[in-house]
């Protein structure tokens, strides 16, 4: 029977999950640090993490219904040739990009939960530190370039995000930060960077809940799976909006180098001790 702690725990991780999943901080590594310190096995605090992901999915979808809607109309017309002109840039751009992301991120999840098993809760929080500092340099690293402006998306900047996508499933690695970072780095303006990545959150969030499912199952019960998914949905709808606004205004890679600091010295004293 599931307790109230229990139900408390899902709200906020779908909480968690529905405020972070849109910064250039990892969903997954944040997550999975909140679930650490509760008691859950680093190997469930990932899929945990990952499932909780089809909640922010439903967010997307939501906020990007009438892109997605375009997308769907201009689909009859589509044509190798101008896969990447006009209406289809934007679908061309994430259908490549999720064949990439899969490609490189599957092989590495199985990776990845057989080497979480492995790992003590203080080794596993300091290695998310280390993953969040990087990931914090790439976002400063993005900022201190020019940008030429890029409009519309082509097959390389598919292919290039897709792949970082892929390593983005390592916790601590941030999938909107690496990936909004990328376009950054090929030219793309801050709004056009993340309107790319986000809309490429949509179909990685369905891919990282499938996955999870066929792989164990639902990583947690039925009532507290429901509890998490529509916390993390709508709180994460009214994060999204939030984040679009002030894209240009936080300089989001201090947060990382923050968190990734305070993930190090913590899980190394509780590796220690």
């Amino acid at each position: 029977m599931t307790t109230l702690r229990e139900l408390l725990v899902a709200l906020a991780a779908g909480i968690v999950q529905g405020l972070v999943e849109w910064l250039p901080i990892s969903s997954t590594g944040n997550l999975s640090l909140f679930l650490t310190a509760v008691g859950t096995s680093p190997d469930i605090a990932i899929q945990l993490a990952l499932f909780l992901q089809m909640g922010t999915t439903v967010s997307a979808a939501i906020y990007y219904r009438d892109t997605i809607r375009e997308a769907v109309r201009a689909a009859p017309g589509w044509r190798p040739q101008g896969a990447f002109e006009d209406a289809n840039a934007d679908t061309s751009f994430v259908v490549v990009a999720c064949l990439v992301t899969g490609l490189v991120g599957i092989p590495l999840y199985i990776t990845l939960i057989d080497f979480a098993r492995e790992l003590t809760g203080g080794l596993f929080v300091a290695i998310i530190g280390v993953l969040l500092v990087l990931t914090g340099l790439l976002e400063r690293a993005s900022e201190s370039i020019g940008v030429s402006g890029k409009e519309s998306p082509d097959l390389l900047d598919a292919v290039l995000v897709g792949a970082i996508q892929g390593v983005s499933i390592l916790p601590g690695v941030s999938r909107s930060g690496t990936t909004a970072s990328m376009l950054l780095f090929r030219g793309h303006v801050g709004p056009s960077a993340f309107r790319l990545s986000f809309l490429l959150s949509i179909p990685a969030g369905i891919g990282a809940g499938i996955l999870i499912i066929l792989d164990d199952g639902v990583p947690t019960t039925g009532l507290e799976a429901v509890v998490a998914l529509l916390a993390s949905a709508v709180v994460g709808y009214a994060a999204i909006d939030a984040i679009m606004k002030v894209v240009h205004r936080v300089d989001f890679w201090v947060i990382c180098l923050g968190l990734g600091g305070l993930a190090i010295g913590g899980g190394g004293l509780t590796a220690l001790f």
